[in-house]
């Protein structure tokens, strides 16, 4: 084996899972080198599943990442816990091909909660953590983990034998690994990285980023950058800081230390009243489709209220040198909100999970707090109140319509980023929506050597959910063209809708014969997902075929591994757009003013409208190994609005009545076979 003398040149590595490259894996690896090879360089792979690209983006970072004197840590970001298993499985085959003392050391970590069996929420703290002083225990199990790629499943279960803590141990060894996988959350959500990194001795300065399934990023960053208000909250919140001072208090801290929180407290029981009262006015006015824009202004007067009504009654008791409770000059109002979320940061119980499962209420009043100040007199945050079903109260939600004010400068920060997924879609649009450096920035879209044989596309030209074109007789013929696709597919299928209302109007209320239909719950784990799909790969017989349906982008949509072809075809009805709402409004009036109006409605609605179902057609296509049949149940499909946000190569067939859709796909399952089955 010889090493990569010129990046450009045929491909010929140490570190490739296989013997050759397959046909498209060989573009990417030397798109990927060229964008490392420039410190700062970002690569967009827009790669159909079947080439390769992890083993790709691997194959190219770890190449990087050797070279470099610094040895940096090539850190695998994926927001599905499913993914884990085939980048270890992929970095075990590159060992394979190494020597010994050249092979790969990785570690796999997830969220807190799913690596330790019970944390007490009161402390952050978790049982197993018992065994944490055993040092010399923890160490063995660290060199274990070093030893040979191990799926986090391997750690958990070692680490209960051993009596220590799996999520500690795993974190301890990061910094030794060449390669971490992990979500996207330990360098995208700040309250998260912050701590997190420093303590598996890592740094975005020498790290190189694999973003996989990079479509999900924007929106990822936008739900870690939500911030939630409610009275409860500011209600609980005030209680998390009485027990703190309790605590303070036992403890004998300072006096003066004590006075600051005793402030605080006051500030936060006026708040309450004044939260509770703004609540009640706001859920008595009208709103759009039952919601509401709340100015940023509004919110910052209420929390300027609470502590300028109670600066005032206390007198002589100040927070800061020369504060005027008077005069209230703006420094010295923002000093006080400062001085109050730096208390409430300071009672929060330590976020070190994945999500805000053990974030304090206390923490999330810092927050807002902090989003307030930081996006004051930005256009690129908006807050939303809204009543939702069996709420009593309602809630304000922040939303931020600019995700690349966090990942441009995170990108920007480390030696080197690839970016990639199935849909990622134009690639340009998550250039300019991550904000990534134009002259730093490479992408391209890579071709399938087999999807136009193996995966034909069939759409429907005589239905769709167009709201108002639905009827009952279009809803017949949406359910006969799914009957006809049931008639003759061999095996399994699956169905995908834009919600669970229309899940259930399609699907579960009607009958279709010959199969078993399996729905999405809302509230599936992935226990449950890992049952569906155990009973999908175990049930061959023809006559025990199952129908999934689900939704688009929910969890049978994406981030499952079907594999070993147990999909045939894959029906997608309807096309996803967002319904209306106060924050799509807000998001397409931002994007409008910052890429222009042009690519306001495709960045917003149709493109990600277009990704999702992309996403769902490529649930049965695993590898190359795979064929199976699209059906689009939707007309709109072929409109110009959403034909031009599919990628140029692909090619729809027509069809206009549930018999053609039935011939088509008899003739494709007796001409085309899984490549084990026969020829194709």
């Amino acid at each position: 084996m010889s090493d990569i003398n010129n990046p450009l040149g045929k491909v010929k590595t140490s570190y490739l899972a296989h013997d050759e490259v397959r046909p498209g894996q060989q573009e990417m690896i030397e798109d990927c080198l060229e964008a490392l090879g420039n410190i700062g360089g970002i690569h967009f792979a827009a790669a159909p599943t079947g080439i390769g690209k992890t083993a790709a983006a691997l194959s190219a970072s770890l190449k990087i990442a050797k070279q470099n004197h610094n040895s940096p840590t090539v850190c695998f970001l994926t927001p599905r816990q499913g993914q884990h298993k085939i980048v270890i499985d992929t970095i075990q085959k590159i060992n394979q091909r190494l020597e010994n003392d050249e092979t790969i050391t990785v570690v796999d970590i997830i969220g807190r909660e799913g690596m330790c069996e019970v944390i007490d929420r009161s402390t952050g703290k978790c049982e197993c953590e018992k065994g944490r002083n055993n040092e010399e225990t923890q160490k063995n199990l660290r060199m274990s983990i070093l030893e040979a790629p191990r799926h986090v499943n391997w750690t958990i279960e070692q680490a209960k034998k051993r009596g220590v803590c799996a999520w500690a141990t795993a974190r301890s060894a990061a910094k030794y690994a060449d390669v971490l996988v992990c979500d996207y959350n330990h360098f995208f959500i700040e309250a998260i990285s912050e701590l997190s990194l420093p303590s598996m001795g890592l740094t975005v300065g020498n790290s190189i980023l694999i973003v996989d399934e990079a479509h999900n990023l924007p929106d990822r960053i936008r739900m870690g950058m939500e911030r939630v208000l409610t009275p409860a909250i500011v209600k609980n919140a005030k209680g998390n800081l009485e027990e703190h001072i309790e605590g303070m208090r036992e403890n004998n801290d300072a006096s003066e230390q004590v006075e600051r929180y005793d402030w605080a407290f006051e500030v936060m029981d006026t708040l309450h009243s004044i939260i509770k009262k703004y609540f009640h006015t706001i859920r008595n006015q009208t709103f759009d489709n039952g919601e509401r824009k709340v100015e940023s202004s509004e919110l910052n007067n209420l929390f300027q209220r609470a502590c300028d009504k109670t600066n005032r009654s206390i007198g002589q008791k100040q927070i800061t040198d020369n504060f005027d409770p008077v005069r209230q000059p703006r420094e010295h109002m923002e000093r006080g909100l400062k001085e109050l979320m730096t208390i409430l940061f300071n009672v929060k119980i330590d976020l070190t999970d994945e999500d805000d499962g053990m974030e304090s209420d206390a923490h999330k009043v810092a927050s807002l707090i902090e989003t307030l100040l930081r996006f004051e007199h930005s256009k690129a945050l908006v807050y939303v109140y809204s009543n939702p079903k069996g709420s009593k109260e309602g809630r304000i939600i922040s939303h931020l319509l600019d995700p690349g004010l966090v990942s441009g400068p995170i990108f920007a920060k480390c030696l080197g980023s690839i970016l990639m997924s199935g849909t990622l879609y134009p690639p340009s649009m998550y250039s300019n929506l991550l904000n990534t450096n134009k002259e730093k920035t490479t992408m391209r879209t890579y071709q399938s050597p087999f999807l136009h044989t193996r995966r034909p596309i069939m759409v429907a030209n005589d239905v769709t959910t167009r709201y108002k074109d639905r009827s009952y007789e279009n809803t017949n013929r949406i359910q006969s063209h799914l009957q006809a696709l049931c008639d003759a597919t061999p095996g399994h299928l699956a169905v995908f809708l834009p919600s669970y209302s229309m899940l259930e109007e399609y699907i579960e209320n009607h009958s279709f014969a010959n199969v078993r239909i399996v729905s999405e719950q809302r509230d599936w784990s992935k226990q449950d997902l890992d049952s569906e799909l155990k009973a999908l790969e175990n049930s061959k017989n023809p006559n025990k075929r199952i129908m999934l349906a689900g939704v688009f982008g929910g969890r049978l949509a994406e981030g499952i591994d079907y594999k070993n072809g147990v999909l045939d075809a894959v029906a997608c009805i309807g096309i996803p757009n967002p319904p209306p709402s106060v924050y799509q409004k807000a998001y397409r009036e931002y994007i409008e003013g910052r890429f222009g109006k042009k690519n306001a409605w495709r960045y917003t609605s149709s493109q990600p409208a277009i990704n999702s179902i992309l996403q769902a057609m490529g649930r049965p296509i695993r590898g190359i190994a795979d064929r199976a049949l699209i059906l689009l149940l939707d007309k709109r499909n072929t409109d110009r609005t959403y034909i031009e946000c599919y990628p140029s190569d692909i090619r729809m067939n027509a069809t206009n009545e549930p018999e053609t859709t039935k011939s088509f796909a008899r003739r494709f399952f007796s001409r085309v076979k899984r490549l084990h089955e026969g020829s194709s």
